[in-house]
């Protein structure tokens, strides 16, 4: 008795398999799509430092992620935070209600407290909801990784061509798309990329992801260097080095030994790196004899914030008063505006709206009330995503197989805590910053359980 031969399945189509794929990563897709809006040149007059400004199309596209975490909630019945996130994520909604009443206008405070709540409270959630596991945390780490690279490559040919912003009167200054206006967007989304980056190369049992996050790294290190950020320098340095610090000290040690030697053989050996850059390098520490006028300016401008602040120590001078209290605390040695030009754009002089120190923002602005309630949910955030890091070790949560998304959260607050030493939010970049807030929450305070089976 013969059987008919058992029919032969067709394989699964590529297709078929990208849709399935698709479907079951669709709840982090706005977040992707708010990366990938950054790749797009952004248009003259943009949003100015200090939170002010139109906003841009990526800002328009942080609603569109709010709105998916709603759907998305709506849809599966979640419990949308922990008690602990909840308490963390929210907790500047206090200061910024109460500088909000204090502000010049009614307008002005509104849309202040609009600014604060989207970047600090409202998309950072909605990123902690969204993102879900691990496996879609790396979507979101690799979709950074590619709008580095992007900017990156923009920012080198700028420098190569001279088409870049003014730096010391030439046009070599790597800004990327975001133009000269905000010389600090390309610096910064170049360095979340290197830092996600370097946390991604020791994700377990990927060995191509690891050396693809490792070239990766390395070629946005000249990107950085030619952004003539030292901000973005110092706070990459700090994040880079508490990376590798907590993958392991000898690691850590081997890694920088070998890439301080790689700096010494390309710089004194073969020569690489123009004097600009290396006067901008050097000038880092010269805070005293004769510092160039943004230095002079930025100082001036600490001093200024700290003197608002103890005119009104408990709430400060309300959600953007500083400009209008800056020239009565300033001293004349304040230039009062910063001249910009290159990548596109005439001479424009730009008014100096903010002290270019976060924290020294909102403690003119929002006074100890606002400061211990941002601050301190930072802060928060990072004694338990370290503490989070030490029982991934352990391997209690997730079994030690996300070791790359512990080192990627730690890493890019670091970043932004070093970073907000010398900046605060304004330009379009700055949504960017409320997702790698969300990001470290979901390290941080997210649901444990949710997060074992990513």
């Amino acid at each position: 008795m013969t059987h008919a031969p058992s029919p032969v399945l067709p394989r699964a189509r590529p297709l078929d398999a990208a849709l399935r794929a698709l479907r079951r990563d669709a709840s982090v897709l706005p977040v992707v799509l708010l990366v990938a809006l950054l790749a797009l040149p952004v248009p003259a007059g943009g949003e100015a430092a200090g939170g002010g400004g139109t906003g841009t199309v990526a800002d328009a596209a942080s609603a569109l992620v709010v709105g998916g975490c709603v759907v998305h909630l709506v849809r599966t019945g979640r419990r949308p935070l922990t008690r602990t996130a909840a308490v963390l994520i929210g907790l500047p909604v206090i200061g910024v209600t109460v500088a909000a009443l204090g502000a010049p206008s009614a307008a002005t405070g509104i849309a202040g407290a609009a600014r604060y709540l989207q970047i600090f409270v409202l998309v950072p959630a909605a990123v902690l909801v969204l993102v879900r596991d691990a496996r879609r945390l790396r979507i979101v780490a690799w979709a950074l990784v590619a709008l580095a690279l992007w900017q990156g490559a923009i920012g080198v040919h700028q420098n190569l061509t001279g088409t870049g912003a003014s730096y010391a009167g030439e046009d070599i200054r790597a800004v990327g798309t975001f133009g000269s206006t905000d010389v600090m967007g390309m610096a910064t989304v170049v360095s979340y990329g290197l830092v996600c980056a370097l946390a991604l190369a020791f994700r377990p049992h990927a060995p191509r992801q690891r050396s693809a996050a490792v070239t990766c790294a390395a070629l946005l290190t000249v990107p950085l260097a030619l952004s003539f950020s030292r901000g973005a320098w110092i706070a990459t340095a700090a994040a880079c080095t508490a990376v590798l610090c907590l993958a392991g000290a000898r690691r850590a040690g081997r890694v920088l030994l070998a890439a301080g030697a790689a700096a010494v053989v390309l710089v004194a050996g073969f020569g690489l790196g123009s004097d600009l850059l290396q006067e901008r390098l050097g000038s880092i520490t010269q805070v005293t004899g004769t510092p160039d006028q943004s230095v002079v300016d930025r100082y001036t401008m600490w001093a200024a914030s700290a003197d608002m602040w103890r005119e009104h120590p408990v709430t400060g001078v309300g959600l953007k008063g500083f400009p209008g209290h800056r020239d009565g605390h300033a001293s004349l040695a304040l230039s009062a505006a910063s001249d910009t030009a290159g990548a596109g754009s005439g001479f424009v002089r730009q008014p100096l709206l903010s002290p270019h120190n976060m924290y020294l923002l909102v403690l003119a602005e929002q006074g100890l009330l606002g400061l211990a309630a941002l601050a301190g949910s930072w802060a928060a955030l990072l004694v338990l995503a370290l503490r989070a890091w030490h029982g991934e070790r352990a391997g209690r949560d997730g079994g030690g197989a996300r070791p790359d998304c512990a080192l990627l959260a730690c890493g890019l607050l670091v970043w932004q805590l070093v970073d907000f030493v010398y900046a605060d939010i304004g330009g379009p970049s700055t949504v960017l910053t409320a997702v790698m807030l969300g990001v470290v929450a979901w390290w941080s305070v997210g649901s444990r359980e949710e997060a074992a089976t990513g």
